[in-house]
């Protein structure tokens, strides 16, 4: 499938599963306290640091190998099965200690639920890792808002009959094993069912590197959540779930989506030219654009936002928001570093990478969450600008894109993002930083938001604009 269609297809399985996860969280956030959020937040990313090693960077493996065979498909079947299963009995075993550290009894339940995940798991992620390999996302699309709509449903009618945070567990099993199924439907007839270790030396040689810096980035974004819960208690560590949830939906609007395409598109081009300096700046100049413009909006709109898609009880997390917003844009230059890495199979700069500025990150955010959420926040921001300069000083080295290019389009997309401020900003000065309504500073500010984009873009003829006819070329007959 070519680079236009399959980001279609991504964008398509992308907002559609945001209307999905949107709609969800509106209705879990009045259903659900902010105490029980954090429960479940506090638990979820306790477990994503087992999450982390549930293949190995197998099928990181699968994506980026230049000679896939048998042998080799079954290495990966192998490690992915039976890291699995390890997983599962390992997250067992753990929920009851985890719950007597943290005081909360629900975390055992709700750890003994999350444990089926890893058992089922497998069995979607070898064909994951192979849909991606060949860029087949009309499939991923399809399984993908199947699995995003049932755990939803599941979420929701079991928080609405009182089951509290452990609905949301049981949401999230519903919604992998409907992933599961799906993609075993799709699962190529040559793949073996029957594991192989002929091969597993090499799938681990690569994904032992991959999986050490996956390790140290989740435990940079659970830092916040679980220092936040041991040191302010489990309703700060909500607040702050919430607020990184507002800024989260631009990973789901357009970072999901332009980074699993990319991921690929960098794959193939390494793998065809061992180059990818050119697409590396060009999706760098689109994801800056949107992520500066996104990060502008949230700023001066985060609490209409947040009184719109939360409700009232979640005001605490308005001025969080803010800060994770600014997070968000210092990361924007340098988020694409990793996955141009890996693609160019340079597993131990984005390692190193990882390691420095995940360091930066948890001291400075651990720092913060001793003094309060706002702090945590500000650390938050802090680390994001460091650790963002230090990926792009390592990742040149590798990619050797020039920095004069760089600056040009980060100069584009700020100018841009600038013109799409206007709006939200006067929405913020003339309803002010705390508006009792929402309706009205986000009918000001969302328009005017879109119509300075688009003037910008169309002004300064900004690189979006030939990438918009490209892709439509893309589907011209």
């Amino acid at each position: 499938m070519s680079v236009k269609r399959s980001l279609a297809f991504a964008y398509l399985d992308r907002y559609a599963s945001l209307v999905v996860a949107v709609a969800s969280s509106m209705a879990i956030a009045r259903l659900l306290t902010p105490a029980e959020i954090g429960v479940y937040s506090v638990t979820v990313m306790l477990l994503a640091f087992v999450a982390t090693f549930r293949d190995m960077g197998a099928g990181g493996y699968l994506v980026q190998e230049k000679e896939l065979t048998v042998d080799r498909v079954r290495a990966v079947w192998t490690v992915q099965l039976g890291l699995g299963l390890f997983l599962a009995l390992l997250v067992i075993a753990a929920s009851g200690p985890v719950a007597r550290f943290y005081d909360e009894p629900r975390m055992r339940d709700m750890m003994l639920v999350v444990a089926l995940n890893y058992a089922v798991n497998p069995f979607g992620s070898l064909t994951y890792a192979w849909q991606m390999r060949e860029m087949r996302f009309a499939e991923l699309a399809l399984v993908r808002f199947c699995a995003t709509l049932a755990g939803a449903i599941v979420s929701i009618f079991l928080a609405w009959r009182g089951f509290g945070p452990i609905s949301l567990a049981i949401g999230s099993f519903a919604s992998i094993l409907v992933n599961a199924m799906g993609a075993v439907s799709f699962r190529p007839k040559w793949f073996p069912w029957m594991p192989g270790l002929r091969e597993i030396r090499r799938v681990l040689a690569f994904g032992s590197q991959t999986t050490g810096a996956s390790l140290i980035s989740t435990l940079c974004g659970s830092a916040p959540e679980l220092l936040l819960g041991k040191l302010q208690g489990m309703a700060a560590a909500g607040l702050f779930s919430r607020a990184n949830g507002l800024v989260a939906m631009f990973h789901q609007l357009i970072l999901q989506g332009l980074s699993s395409v990319a991921s690929s598109w960098f794959a193939r081009e390494s793998r065809a030219n061992g180059n990818i300096a050119q697409p590396f700046l060009r999706v760098t100049a689109t994801i800056t654009l949107l992520g500066w413009s996104f990060a502008l909006g949230t700023l001066f709109l985060a609490r209409p936002a947040i009184r719109l898609l939360y409700g009232e009880q979640w005001d605490g997390a308005v001025d969080v928001a803010r800060l994770a917003a600014g997070a968000l844009a210092c990361t924007m230059p340098a988020m694409m570093c990793g996955t141009a890495l890996v693609a160019l199979g340079a597993v131990r700069p984005a390692l190193r990478a990882t390691a420095v500025s995940g360091a930066v990150a948890i001291a400075m955010v651990g720092v913060g969450a001793s003094f309060g959420l706002l702090e945590a926040g500000a650390g938050l921001v802090l680390s994001s600008a460091l650790g963002s300069c230090y990926w792009l000083i390592v990742s040149q080295r590798e990619i050797r894109f020039r920095w004069l290019d760089l600056l040009r389009s980060l100069g584009a997309s700020a100018t841009v993002a600038g013109a799409a401020g206007i709006g939200p900003a006067l929405a913020f000065a003339f309803f002010g930083p705390q508006p009792e309504t929402f309706w009205l500073p986000l009918a000001l500010g969302v328009p005017g938001a879109a119509l300075g984009f688009v003037a910008a873009v169309l002004a300064i003829q900004h690189p979006l604009l030939e990438e918009l006819r490209s892709f439509r070329r893309g589907f011209s007959p």
